[in-house]
């Protein structure tokens, strides 16, 4: 009965803590009397999400496809990046350090150059998705790759295994949670690739609709796009934690018994 009760009480902690954070939040705005051009309330959030629910579902729509093409180049080629770099300790010891120093550079600064190189509108903004969500996935993968035991390898070559053979029918499968957990992280990135790149070279999406309603000092929209963003980025993570569970149920299920 204790063990049913703890896990109804996490179930639904994150929803009272969301609702404890609203509560204090129109609390203290009401009882500061802050204006809605400084920090508008919860209700005024939500009214402004109703009064321009059509245009924000449009831009949420077109932000939400733009965002996944990104992710979707950022899977591809991350997925064939870890499989290279981990595959080979030449190759991770040659291009672990440049993938670094490449992710290390702020993904806003390419925006002006995809701006030059394609113009404003979609392609910069799922181009900078892809940039900024493809090195988790990368890492990741490669770490799964890399991190395979030398006397596990060792064994399956003496029993006639290829090298082909370890990686597709272990190495690949032993570095799935790894992947699964990058997908994670690396959507939710994406989507600020998507939004950072649309604040400054886009005529559509939430990022420039946060951008639109700053200029008019209509702070109420300004927040709604960050709630419609971060909603999606939301279900988004939780589709893939739930995709996890799924397919990778057989990493977890010592920690599944010890809870």
């Amino acid at each position: 009965m204790a063990g049913a009760r703890d896990r109804r009480l996490e179930a639904w902690a994150p929803w009272i803590v969301s609702a404890a954070i609203l509560v204090v939040w129109q609390f203290v705005c009401w009882a500061l009397d802050v204006s809605e051009f400084i920090f508008p309330t919860p209700v005024q959030i939500v009214q402004s999400l109703v009064q321009h629910a059509g245009a924000i579902a449009g831009h949420a729509w077109k932000t939400l496809w733009t965002t996944m093409a990104g992710f979707a180049i950022g899977v591809a080629v991350g997925v064939l990046l870890g499989v290279i770099v981990g595959s080979s300790r030449f190759v991770y010891n040659a291009l672990y350090p440049l993938l670094v120093a490449f992710n290390s550079v702020p993904k806003s600064a390419f925006v002006p150059i995809l701006v030059v190189w394609f113009g404003i509108g979609t392609l910069p903004a799922i181009l900078t998705a892809f940039l900024i969500c493809f090195f988790p996935i990368v890492v990741n993968v490669a770490t799964g790759l890399a991190t395979l035991e030398p006397e596990l390898e060792d064994v399956l070559r003496a029993l006639g295994a290829t090298r082909y053979d370890v990686l597709t029918k272990v190495g690949l499968p032993r570095s799935l949670p790894y992947f699964f957990a990058s997908l994670k992280v690396a959507i939710t990135l994406a989507f600020v690739g998507t939004v950072v790149s649309e604040t400054v070279a886009s005529n559509d999406g939430i990022g420039y609709l946060m951008m639109a309603a700053a200029s008019s000092m209509r702070m109420s929209l300004v927040f709604a796009g960050l709630f419609v963003i971060g909603a999606m980025a939301m279900v988004m993570y939780v589709f893939f934690a739930v995709l996890e569970s799924r397919m990778t149920g057989w990493a977890h299920r010592g920690q599944a018994a010890a809870g």
